[in-house]
Order: structure tokens, then sequence, then C-alpha cells
């Protein structure tokens, strides 16, 4: 199999600083202390590729950051095809594994310290494109939706797939696998396509709490159960959730980190505040501290460990606990709280199971198993984490 690999370096560092993306804002990411995402969850698909492929995929890829860098540090023999602000047709006038054709051990090393360059949409295309012209089986890519789009809008009129490594703050696509292991398990177990969906949103309306998914293409995608579903709404009379957390609260003297969505916003209503609708604020003892915080920003207004309760509700028709739309939740927020979900009788009725995906193996394998979600004033529903 010959695989064309392509990363967006930048996919999802606006998440932990509670910018809920990074189109048009990575300096102010930057700024706010933000690290790449991307690199690791590259890397930990390709380590698992390695593992699982038993040699029998050629990589090829694009420069540095975008697929080179991750792809010499895991020990992969790809071919280079070009990279940021090159154009495919270059041919070998350029740098080796940076704007020519070469292999990934060629590129320059990007050091540990060094930012990712600001890569564009055009970048991701160009790499693509070549992918095509190289006859490529497949197309993986890290980013989130905007990336999903830019991969699929290229590959349009074409039966080759494409499959996506999830990175992004957003990610409501069906072209993602659940996590960037079962990216690899996909690649190298698949033996057929199907036509699934591409949304994408604005970035600018969703940092104002309005959600409006967009259709952008239609993409052929492998088939497996480590594919995630399309984003939907849940619906369902949640009042009654909402008053009987809302009162636990009130009577509690720990520290409460209340996510995103509809659900917890309603018991954010019911507590009195209006909060962030797609962000994460913080409340102790009938205040507020922090509203639409960042990691660090939860992380300081937290109590002593065993003290703090983090309120979240799964993504309805995904099922995703951690690991969409609420990086701010992070490995260390998580470990330092208890977990409580909550979610309307007629959400968990259109997810078969519940999901994690932290950016922490570790941590992943300690949440999975069976947990009691919240469905009502007193009523809990036994629900699996897988």
């Amino acid at each position: 199999m010959r695989l064309g690999f392509v990363v967006n370096p930048i996919a999802g560092m606006g998440g932990r600083v509670g910018l809920k993306g990074t189109d048009g804002k990575v300096q102010e990411a930057r700024r706010r202390g933000a690290e790449p995402r991307a690199p690791d969850r590259a890397r930990r698909a390709l380590e698992a590729l390695r593992e699982q492929s038993e040699g029998d995929v050629d990589l090829v890829t694009w420069g540095g950051s975008m697929g080179a860098d991750v792809a010499r540090a895991v020990g992969f023999d790809a071919e280079v095809l070009g990279g940021p602000g090159s154009d495919p047709t270059d041919g070998d006038d350029g740098e080796p594994g940076v704007d020519g054709r070469g292999t990934a051990d060629e590129a320059p090393p990007e050091t540990a310290d060094e930012a990712p360059p600001e890569t564009s949409a055009e970048d991701t295309a160009r790499a693509v494109e070549a992918f095509l012209d190289d006859g490529v089986d497949i197309v993986v890519f890290v980013g989130g939706d905007g990336t999903a789009a830019d991969v699929a809008e290229v590959v349009e009129g074409t039966e080759i797939p494409i499959l996506g490594v999830p990175a992004g703050v957003k990610v409501y696509s069906s072209v993602f696998a659940v996590s960037p292991e079962d990216a690899a398990h996909v690649v190298a177990t698949f033996e057929r396509t199907e036509r699934r969906e591409v949304l994408d949103i604005d970035e600018d309306e969703y940092r104002e709490g309005e959600v409006h998914p967009e259709l952008r293409a239609i993409a052929h995608v492998p088939v497996a159960e480590e594919l995630q579903s399309s984003k939907q709404l849940g619906g369902g009379n949640v009042e009654a959730l909402a008053a009987g957390v809302a009162d636990d609260i009130r009577g509690s003297e720990k520290t409460f980190v209340l996510g995103p969505g509809s659900t917890v916003g309603a018991i954010k209503e019911e507590l009195g505040f209006e909060g962030s609708p797609i962000g994460v604020d913080v409340w102790r003892d009938g205040e507020v501290l922090a509203l639409d915080a960042s990691e660090s920003e939860i992380l300081d207004a937290l109590g002593p460990d065993g003290e703090n309760v983090v309120v979240v509700s799964p993504i309805g028709g995904q099922g995703f606990v951690f690991g969409r739309g609420n990086p701010q939740l992070s490995p260390a927020v998580i470990r330092r709280s208890d977990v409580e979900i909550v979610a309307s009788r007629s959400k968990l009725d259109t997810i078969g199971e519940l999901r994690v995906d932290t950016d922490d193996p570790e941590l992943d394998a300690e949440l999975r198993g069976w947990t009691k979600v919240r469905i009502g004033r007193f009523e809990r529903r036994m629900m699996r984490i897988a």
C-alpha cells in the first residue's frame, strides 16, 4: 500500500488555551503559551502503523513539520514529495525534504523547542495534489475538520479514500478515526470504503456559542468500527437533570469544572449564571471562579486533589466525553478531579458507548470501563467507556 501522510502542525493549538480553534489565531495561541498537539498525534499514529503494517506500507509525505519530521523520528523511510510553500511540480530543484523530492532522513530536523510554521490550507492542498499525482492508495491526514475539508476538496472526483487522525479542537466529521492508534489499525486492516460526510463550522461563530455544522464534502473513507460518527445534536428534556445536579452542586464545598454543551449549560442556568456555551467554567461555593477558562486558569482555580469534580456531557451521536470540543479539560485537570457524566435519555439512546481521547493513553485506559451516567434528577444509567 502506498500511503500519503500529511500533518497540519498547528491543528488543535488553540484548544488548551481556550481559543476554541486555531484558524486565524496561531499567534494568539502562542502568546498564551499553546504547545503543538498535532505532531505527537502524528507520531502515535505512525508508531502504531509501523507495528501493525509489517512493512507493507510505502509512505510518502510532505516536508518538515507537515510529515517528514515525525516520519523520520518514528523510523519510516518515507519519500518527501515537497514541503511548505513548494509547488509539487518543482521536481528536484528544491532542497530535499523541504521544497523538492527527497527522503525523510534528508529533511532538516525541527528542534523540540521550535514552534511549528504557520502552514496554510494551500500547503495541505499542494501536498494532497502531489500524493494523487504519485499514485497513492490512501491519504491519511492529521488535523481537524478544516484540514479534512481541505483534503476532501482535493480528492473530490476520485475514489482515493481519506482518513483523519483527530488533532483539532472541533472534530465533527465522520472521516476521523477515534484515536491515532485506531487510525493505524484502520489503515492496516480495512478492505472496503464507504462515502462519509465532511463537516466544518465557522470558528468565529463557534467562539460566540453558535454551532452550525456545514456539509463541506463527501469523501470515500475506509469502513471500520474504529471510525467516529458525525456530530449530532442531542435532544430531550434536561430540566429535571439540570435541577438535580445544580442542587447537589449548591450543597457541596467542592470545586466544579463545568464543561461545554447545552446539557451542562442548563446546569449553569440553574446555578444562576450565564456560562460560556462552548467553553469551560469553574464554580465553587456560590461563586463563578472562571468563565470560558483555559487549561491553566482551570488548574489555578482547582481546590485540593479529590475536592474537584469535572461535569461533562457526551457529544450526541459520537459519544465522546473527553477529546472533542473540550481540550481545556486536559489530563492534568482530569487527574485532579472526579468525573460526573450527565446526559439526557434521548442523547444516550443515540450512543452505543462512550469514548475518551485525552492525548494521554494511560489516562484513557484508566477511564475506560463501566460508569454511571446521570440522566435525571436522581436516575442513572450504566454506560461503557470504550
